[in-house]
């Protein structure tokens, strides 16, 4: 059992989509089968009396109304970011778990990245979604009902990590096996090469570099804009998609360039010294 932490994002629609393994639809319904696990609970915000499933649409819409609901949140650092996906992946051989058991996997993971907090009321939306095999994943909106923002742990992983590994005794299943102890690693002063590939991960970073944070905001602007009536506001819409999509590519250009700044050289042999059976004079 694996847990993985995703890059927070503007929308829940792209982690919505991946969790599903297809995009969202207003003509597909999820049933309890599929979306195992929410919070709050959703008998105030149910359309109607003859509305038995919401739609992924719906999903994604009631996870982002925080966004709607408070504009001027933001996390201390003045990051709009606030929809935190999380991932859990069982092992291939293990057995398939029913409904409760996802569920009660998705309320320990919730607990244990602190956006369940067991007696409060204004706490976060988020959903957990059963779609794949051996596979759950869970969405939240770091906006609080009441309008304030939930920093995660800055050890969030490690929580995350631990409780997969009580669950995994508790349901009996395969534990993660650790491979051989890494040999320690030999500290040298960094380069010139290093300090310069530092400086451009820290550009393409996904969790805090200013390119990340432009391709957020163009993402969310262009999902907005795509709700609006009209042809223009479609091709509107087209045109930040491609432009958030160039600023992806700048950022896997960049992490490139700092890996190949890091990586050692090979000092060229010179001519003479390659050459065999040479005689002297």
């Amino acid at each position: 059992m694996i847990p993985r932490l995703h890059e927070r994002t503007h929308t829940p629609h792209g982690p919505l989509a991946e969790a599903l393994g297809r995009p969202v639809s207003p003509n597909e319904g999820l049933t309890e089968y599929t979306v195992v696990a929410h919070w709050p609970g959703l008998d105030y915000f149910t359309l109607d009396d003859e509305q038995k499933t919401w739609t992924t649409v719906q999903w994604a819409e009631h996870l982002e109304d925080p966004y709607l609901e408070h504009p001027f949140a933001a996390s201390p650092d003045d990051d709009r970011r606030a929809i935190l996906h999380l991932d859990l992946r069982l092992h291939p051989d293990d057995r398939e778990l029913t409904g409760p058991e996802w569920a009660e996997t998705a309320h320990r993971l919730a607990r244990a990245a602190g956006i369940e907090i067991p007696g409060k009321e204004h706490g976060c939306r988020w959903i957990a979604v059963q779609a794949q095999p051996g596979r759950l994943d869970l969405i939240a909106n770091l906006i609080h009902l009441d309008g304030a923002w939930h920093a995660p742990p800055t050890d969030i992983l490690r929580r995350l990590s631990d409780e997969a590994r009580r669950i995994e005794q508790d349901l009996h299943l395969i534990p993660v096996r650790t491979g051989p102890t890494a040999r320690p690693a030999i500290r040298t002063a960094p380069t010139a090469s290093a300090q310069l590939a530092r400086v451009l991960t820290q550009l393409a970073d996904e969790q805090a570099g200013p390119l990340a944070t432009v391709r957020g905001l163009v993402e969310h602007t262009a999902h907005r804009i795509a709700r609006q009536p009209g042809a223009a506001g479609t091709d509107a819409a087209h045109r930040l998609e491609l432009i958030a999509r160039r600023l992806h590519a700048i950022q896997q250009d960049l992490d490139s360039t700092a890996a190949q700044l890091v990586q050692p050289r090979v000092a060229a042999v010179p001519p003479a010294a390659r050459r065999t059976g040479h005689r002297s004079p």
